[in-house]
């Protein structure tokens, strides 16, 4: 399968080694683990500038992580060397979304800008989760923090690349989180 590594959506990324027999614990970043993370299921990692299919071959919830074993790793030396990869699956994929939620990887690069066309920066990640999440916006004064709720972002707009907000008196300025001077005299 030649899929670009970039064009793939993060679903989770390995924790650490979990017991002896080659199974890891994973750090989802999906809504939906049960759904991504069964047995059989294809995820994607990038090793060595090539991306590589893994096939589950057992999956279990432990206090709301998966805990999954990968064909072809049964040892804890294996499974070892795959902690911090990020896995990944192809957006085709992903389950369809209730009309206005959006995939993390949909809102990422979006412009951000106030109705009166002020702008606030891209976004730069998206933190929390389906019940209660937040755009983390790259602004010119450094880093802004806007809850992601239809009262605030009142036009998100994926395929446009642009987000519109109507944020209480304050928000921007309480949520912003200032760029350190460069104190090294440099």
């Amino acid at each position: 399968m030649s899929t670009a590594w970039e064009s793939m959506a993060v679903v989770g990324t390995i924790a650490r080694a979990h017991g002896i027999r080659g199974q890891v614990i994973v750090n989802p970043e999906t809504d939906f683990p049960e759904q991504r993370f069964h047995t059989g299921a294809e995820l994607f990692i990038e090793r060595g500038g090539r991306v590589e299919t893994l096939t589950v071959t057992s999956a279990r919830f432990h206090r709301e992580r998966p805990v999954i074993g990968i064909a072809g790793v049964d040892t804890m030396d294996g499974a070892t060397a795959l902690a911090g990869q990020e896995l990944r699956v192809p957006v085709g994929r992903l389950a369809a979304l209730p009309s206005g939620t959006f995939y993390r990887h949909d809102l990422i690069g979006c412009r951000v800008e106030t109705g009166d066309g002020r702008t606030v920066g891209l976004v730069r990640d998206v933190e929390g989760t389906l019940t209660g999440s937040r755009l983390v916006v790259d602004g010119a004064d450094g880093e802004v923090l806007i809850p992601l709720v239809a009262a605030i972002c009142t036009d998100v707009d994926p395929a446009a690349k642009r987000i519109v907000i109507d944020p209480p008196d304050g928000l921007i300025d309480v949520n912003k989180v200032r760029l350190k001077p460069d104190t090294t005299g440099m």
